[in-house]
Parts: structure tokens; C-alpha cells; sequence
């Protein structure tokens, strides 16, 4: 009886939950590629006990012939890959190290990558309920983080410069979600990154999960007036609900400086004339065959200053008129910042002036 007890003791104290997370060194996913690409822990390094093909192999082996086959099999492969990782990633680890091990749910495959580690004498615990247990409290989390928050939206047309002040302001010491940041786009049809995947909206809530969670909740948070679309991704509904009735900021940046601002935060452009076509086609359902073509010659001499002003003009500063007020309730009252320039300097003194108005609320 006593053994059966120290077991069951054991096994107690390998198992952690969400709220000890920061307790461990590591925070290992033994989930396959695929699926750590999709999402994961912020943090986590992904130490697959079987590769996709191999998860593939034996699942169609499950499926085909019968579990105690793909048992065997799985076990000759998750032992040889806890090996490999081992023996190359873990072999420098001291006796100290407390690594956090997951996978989809807290099953097999964390239990195999935890019980070696923890045999070789490394103060080894699992992720109970793994991943969907995370997963779950992130989406509820989402629904309810938000509303806490006194959120400042900086606002401005296309070009103004919205996400340098975001990070003027945090280099100043203030709260910011950086939205664009964290969904890797720029938040227009021209907006994509290259290079440079989206992550899946999985991912995208994971990282505002994230952000929120590091926030004082007695200090405003100052984000960027976006749609609720940003790319391929959506704010979740709670998100999206606060920031549409957050008092907003406007910046106001005469033309040739905001096409200055373009020319430089595009600058890719010219070494992927592809992907900027088929951005410019995109539009085309919203503007004639003419101005299209025109915009497309553009692009393709090089004009791209030319082709700046004459999309904020005719495409970006008409659409910014007409969504502004009808998604943020109180972009009509909100103040003005006029700004000559948008270089680094001006923008750090006019994050200076906007923090400054907010210390004397």
C-alpha cells in the first residue's frame, strides 16, 4: 500500500498546470512540426517525439491494421527521437533543469518524453491536459481580458506613421499592443509582409493572450485604430468590442511626408515587383481598368513615391473617411496631433506630448 501510495505521489508531482508555467527552465512541445507550427506556449521549443510523416505513418497504421501495431511502431519511434533530442539538445543540461513537457493533451507523447527525463534524474513535469487545456483557457481568457483595459487608440490615415508612435510609446515606457505586430501585416491590401507567414489565427489570440496577460490593468494600453480583420487573422469579438468604443488619437501628417513613410516602411518592393502586383490587382474590383493600369505601369517603372500618392489619394484616404466613424464611436471627438514630419524624432516628441496629456487626466 505504501509503494502504491509513493507512486501515486510521484506521478502528482510530475503533473503541473497552466497557472505554473513560469515555474520551469524549458517548455518543451513534443507535438509534431505541424502542429507547433499552428500554435504553441509562447516560448515553447518544439522536441517532436514523431515527425509528421511518422504521426502520419502511425495513425494510417491505427486506422489500417490495429492500435497494438501502431503502438509498436510509435514506441520505436518516439524512443529514438526522445534519444536524438537528447543526446544533441538536452545533453548540456544540468541536474537542475525543469523542463515543462506537453503535447495535444497531456497523453502519450508527453508522458513518454517526460518519464525518461525524469528517470535520467532532470526535475522533469508534464503540461496536464497539454495543449487543449492551454487552448481553452486562452479563448476564455479572450473573452473576458479585454473589457479590463482602458485602451487609447492611435488613429490617422494611411501613412501616418500610427505603428512608429506604437513603438515610440513603448520605448517611452507605455502600454502597447501592437496589433500589426503581432498579426504580421500591415493591416491594408498592400499589407503582407514578404517573407514573412501570418500566423494562424490560433497563434494570433495566443500572442494577444500574451500581450494582455503582461498589462497593468490601472495604466492605459494604446493600440492602432484596426479593422477587425488584419490580414488573413480576426480580432477576437471581446477585442474588437473594446477597441471599437476606445477614445481615439489623431494624427495629422501632411501628404509628401506620409509618402516618404511608405516609400521606406515598402521598401521590399522593388526586390518582389511580383507580390506587388498582385497586391495592386486586388483592388481591382474597386477601381477602374484605367487607374489600375495606370498604378500597375507605376509599380513596374519604379515610381513608387509617384504610386504612394496616388494610392493614398484615390484608394486609401477615401476608405479611411468613410470607416473611421462608423467603427469607432468616438473617432469624430477625438484630438488632433498635427506633425510636420514622421522621422524618429518627431514622432518621439509627439509620444512624449500624448503621454504627457494622460498623466494630467
Amino acid at each position: 500500500m505504501r509503494d502504491a501510495e509513493g507512486v501515486r505521489m510521484a506521478a502528482s508531482a510530475r503533473l503541473a498546470n497552466v497557472t505554473q508555467i513560469g515555474q520551469f527552465d524549458t517548455l518543451i512541445d513534443v507535438r509534431s512540426p505541424a502542429e507547433f507550427a499552428e500554435d504553441h506556449l509562447p516560448g515553447a521549443l518544439n522536441y517532436p517525439v514523431l515527425e509528421d510523416a511518422e504521426r502520419a505513418q502511425v495513425g494510417t497504421l491505427y486506422c489500417q491494421v490495429s492500435p497494438f501495431a501502431a503502438r509498436k511502431l510509435g514506441a520505436v519511434l518516439v524512443a529514438r527521437n526522445i534519444a536524438r533530442h537528447i543526446e544533441e539538445s538536452f545533453d548540456d543540461k544540468d541536474k537542475h533543469w525543469k523542463p515543462l513537457v506537453y503535447c495535444w493533451r497531456g497523453g502519450q507523447r508527453s508522458e513518454a518524453m517526460m518519464h525518461i527525463l525524469a528517470q535520467i534524474g532532470w526535475k522533469a513535469a508534464k503540461l496536464e491536459g497539454g495543449y487543449k487545456t492551454w487552448r481553452q483557457m486562452v479563448v476564455k481568457a479572450l473573452e473576458t481580458l479585454p473589457k479590463q483595459f482602458d485602451f487609447r487608440l492611435i488613429a490617422g490615415p494611411t501613412g501616418s506613421g500610427k505603428s512608429r508612435l506604437l513603438e515610440a510609446l513603448a520605448a517611452q515606457g507605455a502600454q502597447v499592443l501592437h496589433l500589426e505586430q503581432l498579426a504580421a501585416h500591415k493591416g491594408s491590401v498592400l499589407g503582407g509582409l514578404p517573407d514573412v507567414a501570418q500566423p494562424s489565427q490560433k497563434m494570433f489570440e495566443s500572442r494577444l493572450f500574451a500581450g494582455l496577460s503582461a498589462f497593468d490593468p490601472g495604466k492605459p494600453v494604446y493600440a492602432e485604430a484596426e479593422s477587425r480583420r488584419i490580414g488573413s487573422v480576426a480580432l477576437p469579438n471581446a477585442l474588437h468590442a473594446a477597441l471599437a468604443q476606445a477614445p481615439c488619437l489623431k494624427i495629422a501628417a501632411p501628404l509628401p511626408a506620409r509618402v516618404e513613410l511608405l516609400v521606406e516602411d515598402y521598401d521590399w518592393v522593388s526586390s518582389a515587383p511580383e507580390l506587388l502586383r498582385n497586391s495592386l490587382l486586388r483592388l481591382k474590383d474597386m477601381h477602374s481598368r484605367e487607374t489600375l493600369q495606370s498604378w500597375l505601369a507605376l509599380a513596374e517603372a519604379g515610381s513608387y513615391a509617384q504610386l504612394a500618392a496616388e494610392l493614398l489619394a484615390q484608394h486609401y484616404d477615401p476608405l479611411y473617411q468613410r470607416s473611421q466613424t462608423r467603427q469607432f464611436s468616438q473617432f469624430a471627438k477625438a484630438p488632433e496631433f498635427e506633425v510636420a514630419r514622421l522621422d524618429a524624432a518627431s514622432l518621439q516628441e509627439l509620444a512624449a506630448a500624448i503621454l504627457a496629456g494622460d498623466l494630467e487626466r
